[in-house]
């Protein structure tokens, strides 16, 4: 015999009507970008919600024409130093907090999660000093460090809570077994970290991708420009080509895309297994 399918409950069904308007909400937006990108100027101006009547791909490869390529090739390089650093940064501090007890760790923990309060706006005169001072201003170097330091702080308070869930045992049978504080933060603890890295990860990389401030401030050089600073550029005070760079914004935002899909499950597990234990 069959078995009778049950039927969802108004509380099932409330719940699927929310995500199916809130996913609407979400990709509607996505979705007019998209289709903005092939359009004219005229069209857009006209009827901004209408398809294009001719479907111009030629806007998407102004768009790189006009130096989107080179931006996103800057803002590649950037976000990846300033992921790995404050990644490796956050991650080693955190096991350190978490695992080790000296007199100092409360300070050092309220001193790093200070960090969150610091208005990044209230301190840019002082970057730019230290940067001018360093011989590092207009370097890509300044601003991954820059991004870097501003992006720990989060990191370790959110890494740190995940590596207090994970059971010490596991810790005290790799000591018996020779293993040293090195061997078992890299072959112990990070691996069993990876939903919690892998969501600092994509914090991080967001954060650093859509940065204006620090570009703008720190870099000079048109070649070292990264995407938000390039797209302001193409903006003009006259003649401002909109579908060429709405096709701009389109192309910047795939690898982020990408790079969610590819991390998903890391991030959703991770977020989730800090919420739920400890």
């Amino acid at each position: 015999m069959k078995k009778r399918r049950k039927r969802p409950t108004p509380g099932q069904v409330l719940a699927l009507v929310l995500f199916a308007v809130f996913a609407l909400l979400i990709l509607a937006p996505l979705a007019w970008l998209v289709l903005t990108g092939f359009k004219t100027n005229k069209e857009l101006f006209l009827d901004p919600w209408k398809l294009p009547v001719e479907w111009r791909f030629e806007n998407y490869l102004a768009a790189w024409k006009a130096g989107i390529g080179k931006y996103m090739f800057n803002s590649i390089l950037v976000t990846a130093g300033a992921t790995l650093l404050s990644s490796l940064v956050s991650s080693m501090s955190a096991f350190a907090l978490a695992r080790y007890k000296f007199k100092s760790r409360t300070f050092w923990l309220m001193f790093i999660v200070s960090g969150l309060m610091l208005a990044p706006q209230a301190s840019l005169i002082a970057q730019y000093q230290m940067c001018n001072a360093l011989g590092i201003y207009n370097t890509r170097f300044a601003v991954i460090l820059i991004n870097s330091a501003f992006r720990i702080p989060f990191a370790t308070f959110l890494i740190r809570g995940y590596f207090i869930t994970i059971s010490k045992e596991i810790e005290e049978s790799a000591v018996l077994d020779g293993c040293g504080a090195w061997g078992i933060f890299g072959r112990i603890i990070l691996p069993l970290s990876k939903p919690i890295l892998g969501s600092a990860v994509i914090i991080c990389v967001r954060a650093v991708w859509n940065d204006l401030m620090f570009s703008l401030v720190l870099l000079e050089s048109d070649d070292l420009k990264t995407i938000p600073v390039g797209l302001m550029n193409m903006k003009s005070f006259t003649t401002t080509n909109w579908t060429v760079l709405i096709a701009g914004m389109v192309i910047v935002s795939v690898p982020l895309v990408i790079l969610f899909l590819c991390l998903q499950k890391q991030f959703i597990r991770g977020l989730t297994a800090g919420s739920t234990k400890g």
